[in-house]
């Protein structure tokens, strides 16, 4: 059963909720373990800096977003509060954690068609997304999650970037984290669901060979490679990866925006079914060994983040960077992990 959310100024989060420990922080603010008082149930919240009006817009947008968002595969609103000058919005709690992180447990055997699993969970919630005309924007593997530490369930999280698209009012972008972003944001060109599409086949690809399509030595090679759309398979990390699988990526991972598949023709695709018979044959375990050291060089990457709420101001993007780079004229700053065009 799926609710409405309205945002709730009468009360505080604390009303009804047990305030637990800290369980993650972002640009946006923080998130904190919660226990609702009467039934018990635990949630996350997500405590978003409010001191400024933009600040409080980008909540309010995400709150009401979420109320367009209700299905199974994407994380649930449960309620939202605006205590000033914090908003929150409460959520599920997924326990199970990233779903890389999964895959590279000992205890977890990653094969093919366990892929074929996830990339449908994947395609089913941002399709859904989709036909509300909603783009997510920020789709990498920390916002794909275990809905538990033993299971196969997943879930999309993190809307915190998404948008509506009007058709009437082509929309651009200056965000996104450099290995996952598409070519249009780095060109400045408008955004479209296409775009959550490119970052999708960057997952899969990694997802099948736990290496980046486009890891360059620094951000600014990464970028420069996204920009050309220049990649390839590499012959190592894919030879036990059958030909429908490399089909399936190289359909999303194409530069011209129209030629990409959409949700629903990536749900048809042969790779989708292509392990239904269950032959064993098709249920080699893949190696973890370079899954392993692309997450760890993606923890490696991860920058500083701004201590909040004990800021006496909330930093901004501007004084919080941490590099400024130039990429064909255009300045671009990594902040959070993410790139920030400026």
């Amino acid at each position: 059963m799926y609710t409405h959310i309205t945002i709730d100024a009468t009360h505080k989060v604390t009303d009804h909720y047990n305030l637990l420990e800290k369980l993650g922080v972002g640009k946006f603010g923080q998130v904190f373990k919660l226990t609702h008082k009467e039934t018990g149930r635990v949630c996350a919240g997500k405590f978003y800096k409010g001191r400024r009006a933009k600040e409080r817009e980008a909540a309010r947008k995400e709150i009401e977003l979420m109320n367009y968002l209700h299905h199974p595969k994407l994380v649930q609103c449960l309620a939202a509060y605006d205590n000033k000058p914090e908003m929150v919005m409460v959520m599920e709690f997924i326990a199970g954690g990233e779903l890389f992180e999964r895959i590279v447990d000992d205890n977890f055997e990653h094969t093919e068609p366990a892929s074929v699993r996830y990339m449908q969970q994947i395609l089913e919630g941002i399709a859904y997304m989709h036909q509300q005309n909603i783009i997510h924007l920020d789709l990498k593997p920390e916002n794909i999650v275990c809905v538990d530490h033993t299971g196969t369930s997943i879930k999309v999280i993190d809307f915190g970037l998404a948008s509506r698209l009007d058709p009437n009012t082509p929309l651009k972008v200056m965000h996104g984290t450099p290995e996952f972003v598409a070519p249009e944001v780095i060109s400045y060109e408008p955004v479209c669901l296409a775009t959550d599409m490119w970052s999708i086949g960057v997952i899969c690809y990694i997802l099948l060979s736990g290496e980046s399509p486009f890891q360059g030595n620094s951000d600014d090679e990464t970028l420069a490679l996204v920009t050309a759309a220049q990649w390839e398979f590499d012959e190592d990390s894919f030879e036990e990866i059958t030909e429908q699988a490399k089909d399936f990526i190289s359909s999303l991972l194409n530069k011209n925006t129209r030629r990409r598949m959409t949700c629903e023709e990536a749900l048809a695709h042969p790779w989708m079914a292509a392990f239904d018979s269950g032959d064993p044959s098709t249920t080699k375990s893949l190696s973890k060994e370079k899954m392993k050291r692309f997450l760890a060089r993606q923890k490696w990457k991860v920058t500083p983040h701004v201590s909040w709420p004990r800021d006496p101001e909330p930093a901004s993007p501007v004084t919080s960077q941490v590099h400024m780079r130039l990429i064909k004229s255009c300045p671009v700053m990594l902040f959070h992990n993410q790139i920030i065009f400026v």
